[in-house]
């Protein structure tokens, strides 16, 4: 993982004195980058598993909770590897390799089984569509940064909103057990996913356009 800030996503939460006591517990128990990224894989997968168990087991809002437990751990463990990376000094040669590919199986471990847990046609269709447009938007920024040498994390629905967006439906699962919730939130990520696309092509092109002599 690279030391430029640039290619950081800006994570306010990154500076605060828990995520700093954790990355020291992290750093004393030997815990790698990389591991740490994989260890997100496996938060995600428990997220996911918890909302397709919520909607066939009961009582279905202790696996909504959990559901939403696993979304925020995954989202933890994606910010504690750059932590240990960068100030931790653990840097690898395949840091981006798995910065990267674990976010990508992170997402579909996550948004597929919510739009599975609505039931419907419809909600299947959605966090499918979300998936695709997830991978979306990480390949333009990635286009991005290997056209301009900076990463553009703008949003509305980057990563951090997507999973800030899938864990209010959980709660909302787990408070009320309103399945039309479902293909709502699902919805509404799809939507802020295509405006996040169109915002960083905008900002891709404006940059390019500024390059051109």
């Amino acid at each position: 993982m690279s030391s430029d800030s640039s290619t950081r996503r800006p994570l306010k939460s990154r500076t605060t004195a828990w995520a700093g006591f954790f990355s020291r517990v992290m750093l004393k128990m030997g815990l790698k980058p990389n591991t740490v990224s994989l260890l997100g894989i496996l938060c995600a997968a428990v997220g996911g598993g918890a909302m397709l168990w919520a909607v066939r087991s009961q009582p279905a809002w202790a696996f909504w909770l959990l559901a939403a437990a696993g979304v925020q751990l995954r989202l933890f463990c994606n910010m504690m590897d750059g932590l240990l990376a960068v100030e931790g000094g653990l840097k690898s040669p395949t840091g981006d390799l798995y910065n990267e590919i674990p976010d990508r199986i992170g997402d579909a471990l996550i948004l597929v089984p919510f739009g599975y847990a609505g039931g419907t046609d419809w909600s299947i269709a959605l966090g499918w569509a979300a998936l695709g447009g997830a991978v979306m938007t990480a390949y333009v920024r990635a286009l991005g940064a290997s056209l301009t040498a900076k990463h553009d994390f703008c949003g509305p629905m980057a990563k951090p909103h997507r999973m800030f967006t899938v864990t209010l439906g959980c709660l909302g699962m787990a408070a009320s057990g309103w399945m039309p919730l479902i293909i709502v939130t699902i919805a509404v990520i799809n939507a802020g996913i295509v405006i996040t696309i169109w915002r960083r092509a905008s900002h891709l092109a404006k940059m390019l356009h500024q390059k051109s002599p």
